[in-house]
C-alpha cells in the first residue's frame, strides 16, 4: 500500500512541477504528517525530491528528474489500453496524438509488459456507436476540439427546427453518448448543450476564454440528462402488467429510473400475478408505440384514448387472423 501511495506521490510531482503538503494530503487522502515521511523515504532512495520555503513554495523535483513506468502491475499496463477509444478520439482529429502517445508508453513499459496493448485489443473492442447509426462523424467536429482543447471562443451556427440560429459560445467540453457527439459550452450566463450533427458552421475566435476550473463536465452531464429525460416524460398511463409484461416493460421504457421507480410503486400482484402500475410516458401515443410491443400481456386502465387505440388494434389484428 505505501509503495503504492510514493509512487503516486513521485507521479504528482513528475506531472504538476511543484505542490504543497496540503495539496498532496488532499489528493492521496493521508494525513500531512504520512506527506512529509514519504518525502523522506522518497529522498532516501535517491529521488531528488527538494523542499520550497515560503508562501509559494512546496514540494517538487530536481529539473529534469523523470521515472520511467517500471512500477505498473500488468493489470494497470493492460487498462491504460483500454483507456482511450480510438474511434471517438480520431473522429476528433487526434488519431495521430493517440497513436504516438500509445507508442511513448509501450517504450516506456519494461520487456514482461511489452504485449499489453495486443492482449488487451484481442480481448476487448469497445464499439461505441448505437445499433442502425451512421457513423460518419459530425462535419465541424474536428474544429469544435480543437477550440477545446484550447479555450477558444466560437461562432457556433445551429440548426433549431426550420429555423437557423447562431450563438457566440465558450466550448467547455464535447460529450460522446450512443454514438452522437453533444457539444457543452457557456453561451453568457447559461451553460448550455448542442447536437454537434445539427452544427452548419464554425467560426473559431482568436479571443480565449477564462475556463471555470470548478466546472465538473461529466458530473454536469449526469444531472442535465436525467433532468432532460425527466422533462419529456410529461404524461401518465395506468397499465395492468402479467409477469411476463412486466419483465419485458425493461426493455422498452427510455429511461432506467422510469422502470425502477414503477416497480417500486407497484400495487400487489393479483390472483393469476398481474400488477397494476402508473407509468411516465412522454405522450399517448409514444405510449402507444412502446406498450403494443407488450401484446396481451398488458392492458391500458386509463386514459380512454389510449385504451380505444389499443381495443381498435386488437379489433384490426382479430380481422386480419380471424
Amino acid at each position: 500500500m505505501r509503495a503504492s501511495r510514493l509512487i503516486s506521490l513521485l507521479l504528482l510531482l513528475q506531472s504538476r512541477g511543484s505542490m504543497t503538503a496540503s495539496e498532496l494530503a488532499r489528493e492521496l487522502e493521508v494525513s500531512e504528517r504520512t506527506v512529509y515521511r514519504d518525502v523522506l523515504a522518497l529522498s532516501a532512495a535517491g529521488v531528488p525530491v527538494y523542499a520550497d520555503r515560503g508562501r509559494a513554495g512546496g514540494y517538487r523535483l530536481l529539473g529534469g528528474y523523470r521515472t520511467r513506468l517500471t512500477g505498473l502491475t500488468r493489470d494497470e499496463a493492460e487498462a491504460l489500453f483500454l483507456a482511450g477509444l480510438p474511434g471517438p478520439a480520431g473522429e476528433m482529429g487526434l488519431a495521430d496524438a493517440v497513436a504516438s502517445a500509445e507508442l511513448k508508453v509501450l517504450a516506456a513499459l519494461p520487456p514482461a509488459l511489452r504485449d499489453a496493448p495486443a492482449r488487451a485489443g484481442q480481448r476487448f473492442h469497445l464499439d461505441v456507436p448505437g445499433w442502425f447509426r451512421e457513423t460518419a462523424p459530425p462535419l465541424w467536429l474536428p474544429d469544435l476540439a480543437r477550440a477545446v482543447w484550447g479555450d477558444r471562443v466560437v461562432e457556433l451556427r445551429y440548426r433549431r427546427g426550420d429555423r437557423e440560429v447562431t450563438r457566440r459560445v465558450q466550448p467547455y467540453g464535447l460529450v460522446l453518448k450512443s454514438g452522437v457527439w453533444y457539444l457543452v459550452g457557456r453561451v453568457g450566463e447559461n451553460v448550455r448543450t448542442y447536437r454537434v450533427d445539427r452544427v452548419t458552421g464554425v467560426e473559431v475566435e482568436d479571443e480565449h476564454f477564462d475556463r471555470d476550473e470548478g466546472f465538473d463536465l461529466a458530473g454536469h452531464w449526469r444531472e442535465q440528462a436525467g433532468s432532460f429525460l425527466r422533462t419529456m416524460l410529461r404524461a401518465e398511463v395506468a397499465v395492468r402488467l402479467s409477469p411476463a409484461g412486466l419483465r419485458q416493460l425493461r426493455h422498452l421504457v427510455d429511461a432506467p429510473f422510469v422502470y425502477d421507480e414503477l416497480v417500486a410503486a407497484a400495487g400487489p400482484p393479483d390472483g393469476q400475478g398481474w400488477v397494476v402500475a402508473r407509468l411516465p410516458v412522454e405522450s399517448v401515443p409514444v405510449a402507444y408505440r412502446q406498450l403494443l410491443g407488450l401484446g396481451p400481456e398488458v392492458e391500458v386502465l386509463d386514459p380512454p384514448e389510449l385504451r380505444q387505440l389499443f381495443a381498435a388494434s386488437a379489433d384490426r389484428l382479430a380481422a386480419l387472423y380471424r
